[in-house]
C-alpha cells in the first residue's frame, strides 16, 4: 500500500457577513484544499487556510511547500504509518504551518477512511457533536448589541466579541453587550493583540468590578510580548488566554514557564495540525492551564479536524470552532454542519468530505 498522488486545489467561498477583528477584515475564506490519493484510490483531505495577518500563510506559499516539498515526500510511502507520515512531514520544512495542517489532516483523514470510521473515532472519541462560540466581528456598541440577541436567539450560549480597535471605546461595546444578553449567556472578548498591558489590566478590572458576566480576555497584548502577557496576568481579575502567543509546543513551554496566561488557544493552521495539537493540548492540562481549540477562518475540511479533535480532547472551555458558520455556501461536498450552537459531524469515514464543490 502506497500514496501515489498528492493533489492541490485552491479554494474561494464568501462570507454571509465581514469578518472584523483588530488585525484584519475577511468578506471570504482562501483557502487550499489538499488531497492524497493512495494506491486503492482512497482519498483524505487537508485544507491550508490563508490568514496574512496572523500566521503570514499565503495559498501560493503553501501550494510550493506541499507541491514542492510535502508531497514528493509522500509519494510510494506507507499511509498507515501514521505517525511517522506526520512526523516527517511536520520536520521537512520550516515555519509553513498552514502547509503541514493541510497535509497532516489529509493523512489523517485518510487513514480514517481506510478503516472506515470517522476521524473523531481515530482519535479515541465517539461524539459527533461539539458545542462552539460564535463570534461578534468588531464594531460600534450598538451594532454589537443587537446582533447579541440575534446570535443568542439563534442558540448560542457564548458569546466572543472582538475588541481591541479602539480601547477608548471598549467598555462602551462591552457593556453594551453584556446588557443585551440573557442571564446564562458567557461573553468573551478577544483582543487580538490590540491592547496595550496597561490599557489590558484597566479595562479588565474595570468588567469585573462591575461584575459585568465576562468569562475570560484573549490575547490582550501583542503576540511578542510574553513579559506584558505575564504582567496583565498576574494583575487581570479575569482569566487571560493566549492564542497568537503560542503556535507551537516551545511556545507553550515559554508560557508555562513565565506564568503569562491562564489558558490556550490551540489552532490547527497555527501549530502545524493534528499531531501537534494533541501535544499541546496535553501539555497545557498537564500544567494546569486551560484548554480551548479554535479556527483561523478556514472551511468545512479544517472545522471538521478540529471539531474531531474537541470531540476526542474535550477542552476546558466551549471552543471556537465558528469559522464555518460564517461561510455564505460550503465550498465542498459533505464535512461538518452547524445546528444551533454545535458542530455536527458526519457519520461517515474520515471527515465525510468527497472533495470540491463545482
Amino acid at each position: 500500500m502506497s500514496i501515489i498522488e498528492v493533489r492541490t486545489r485552491t479554494v474561494s467561498a464568501p462570507l454571509h457577513t465581514p469578518f472584523v477583528t483588530a488585525l484584519r477584515r475577511a468578506t471570504s475564506v482562501e483557502t487550499l484544499l489538499v488531497e492524497i490519493v493512495d494506491s486503492d484510490g482512497v482519498s483524505g483531505f487537508g485544507e491550508a487556510p490563508q490568514v496574512w495577518a496572523v500566521t503570514g500563510a499565503s495559498i501560493a506559499g503553501s501550494q510550493a511547500c506541499v507541491e514542492q516539498v510535502l508531497g514528493p515526500l509522500l509519494i510510494g510511502r506507507d499511509p498507515d504509518d501514521l505517525a511517522a507520515r506526520c512526523r516527517e512531514a511536520a520536520r521537512a520544512v520550516v515555519g509553513n504551518e498552514a502547509a503541514k495542517m493541510a497535509v497532516d489532516v489529509a493523512l489523517h483523514d485518510l487513514a480514517a477512511r481506510r478503516l472506515g470510521i470517522p476521524l473523531v473515532r481515530l482519535l479515541g472519541g465517539t461524539a459527533l457533536r461539539v458545542p462552539t462560540d460564535v463570534t461578534l466581528a468588531a464594531g460600534e456598541a450598538s451594532a454589537l448589541a443587537a446582533t447579541a440577541k440575534q446570535r443568542t436567539a439563534e442558540g448560542f450560549t457564548v458569546i466572543k466579541v472582538k475588541v481591541g480597535t479602539d480601547a477608548a471605546g471598549d467598555l462602551a461595546r462591552i457593556r453594551a453587550v453584556c446588557g443585551a444578553v440573557d442571564p446564562g449567556v458567557k461573553v468573551r472578548l478577544d483582543a487580538n493583540q490590540g491592547w496595550t498591558p496597561r490599557d489590558a489590566v484597566r479595562i479588565i478590572n474595570r468588567i469585573a468590578a462591575e461584575d459585568l458576566p465576562v468569562e475570560l480576555v484573549e490575547q490582550p497584548v501583542a503576540r511578542a510580548d510574553l513579559d506584558g502577557l505575564a504582567w496583565v496576568s498576574a494583575r487581570a481579575d479575569l482569566p487571560i488566554m493566549a492564542d497568537e502567543s503560542v503556535f507551537g509546543v516551545r511556545d507553550l513551554v515559554e508560557v508555562i514557564r513565565r506564568r503569562a496566561a491562564d489558558l490556550v488557544n490551540v489552532k490547527l493552521a497555527k501549530c502545524g495540525g493534528l499531531s501537534t495539537a494533541r501535544t499541546l493540548l496535553e501539555l497545557a492540562a498537564a500544567h494546569g492551564l486551560g484548554t480551548c481549540v479554535g479556527s483561523m477562518m478556514e472551511g468545512p475540511v479544517g472545522i471538521g479536524a478540529a471539531a474531531s479533535l474537541v470531540a476526542a480532547h474535550p477542552t476546558t472551555v466551549v471552543s471556537d470552532l465558528d469559522a464555518g458558520w460564517w461561510l455564505a455556501g460550503s465550498p465542498v461536498v459533505g464535512g461538518p454542519r452547524y445546528d444551533g450552537a454545535a458542530v455536527v459531524l458526519p457519520d461517515a469515514p474520515g471527515l465525510g468530505v468527497s472533495g470540491a464543490a463545482q
